[in-house]
């Protein structure tokens, strides 16, 4: 489990978000306070999409995994520290070690740059909300004394990268209180909301922070070097991987040996850098099929727009990811229009 309590076991489970009754249907909210999660926020590996301003560094969104593009948000992390409170259906939460599956009333504390995927399990409808705030809104841009204290524990404590939250455990319910809290003030948004915010917020910290080991030198980042190796791996696919690449140019990316990636890979993601590489150009390639139904590019230019220079051996891959050639896909998923779906297709998006 990848959270730590010197006194408690950690759970797998939060409470429902204190929000006005209408805003907790399965339905899209309607309330004009509530933003939903804009297109493509979590497309990006590192997402860089602001979460609020620099000076309220904090944002509240509705998300759909039923909207989104195969039921899924991929591979991504932020600076900022996310809290999801799922709402209905049930949620696969997974980082480089571990998977967790949350059901409504449930929720998760991802901490900051954590690498993290979330879909929809069996391909189900599911609702969530998600907080998501920079920590510096409560200790400020510079090193000083609160930084020092309460930061950088968390900051640095290389064991906590989610914390799954237990509405019986009378410490996590403290936890969940105020985010809830900090969910409602940001619904409703009175005179003074960003000040109420900032309070929730310090409560929650300092509940999170009270349970985490002390420690009298500073502990090692809690992102590993295999972590951080494989994301920088993954932004050098993402942004050639539309170019012939290599094995051993994925390696020299990071800096190091074929066989090391392929190992940092297999530890983080249980996959090997080419079986990552194939997935992201397939599902580039399902993207662009979505983006253009009405003026389709060839099955041929199609492979190549994604880095395949043989059309037969696309279609290999991605009969073998999809189950179904690329123009069948593009009948009965595209022109079908049943991107909401995902119908007997899945793939693991990477």
């Amino acid at each position: 489990m990848n959270a730590a309590s010197n006194t408690e076991t950690v759970s797998h489970t939060t409470s429902k978000a204190a929000v006005p009754d209408d805003l907790l249907s399965i339905d899209r909210p309607s309330h004009p306070a509530l933003e939903d999660a804009p297109d493509g926020i979590y497309d990006n590996l590192r997402t860089r999409t602001e979460f609020g301003s620099l000076d309220y560094p904090v944002n509240v969104f509705f998300l759909d995994l039923h909207r989104s593009y195969m039921n899924r948000i991929r591979w991504h992390w932020h600076e900022e520290m996310e809290v999801l409170i799922i709402n209905d259906g049930l949620a696969e939460v997974s980082t480089d070690d571990g998977s967790y599956t949350l059901k409504p009333g449930q929720g998760i504390i991802i901490n900051q740059n954590v690498m993290h995927s979330i879909v929809s399990q069996n391909r189900e409808n599911c609702t969530f909300y998600s907080f998501v705030f920079h920590p510096d809104f409560l200790f400020g841009h510079k090193s000083n004394y609160l930084q020092t204290q309460f930061l950088l524990p968390v900051q640095n404590f290389r064991l906590f990268k989610v914390l799954i939250l237990n509405e019986s455990n009378a410490w996590h319910e403290r936890m969940l209180d105020a985010i809830n809290d900090a969910i409602a003030v940001n619904l409703t948004k009175p005179f003074g909301y960003e000040i109420a915010t900032k309070g929730h917020l310090c409560r929650f910290w300092s509940e999170l922070i009270g349970k985490l080991p002390q420690y009298d030198t500073a502990p090692p980042p809690h992102v590993s070097l295999d972590e951080q190796r494989v994301k920088e791996a993954m932004l050098f696919i993402r942004t050639h991987h539309a170019e012939p690449i290599s094995l051993d140019e994925i390696a020299q990316s990071v800096h190091i040996s074929k066989s090391e990636c392929c190992r940092c890979f297999a530890r983080t993601l249980q996959m090997t850098p080419f079986e990552y590489l194939m997935k992201y150009r397939i599902f580039e390639a399902t993207k662009k099929m979505m983006a253009h139904p009405d003026d389709p590019l060839s099955v041929s230019d199609l492979a190549l727009s994604v880095g395949f220079n043989n059309t037969s051996y696309f279609n290999k891959i991605f009969k073998k990811f999809l189950g179904c050639t690329p123009t069948y896909y593009r009948t009965h998923k595209v022109l079908a229009a049943e991107q909401g779906d995902n119908g007997p297709f899945d793939v693991p998006i990477p």
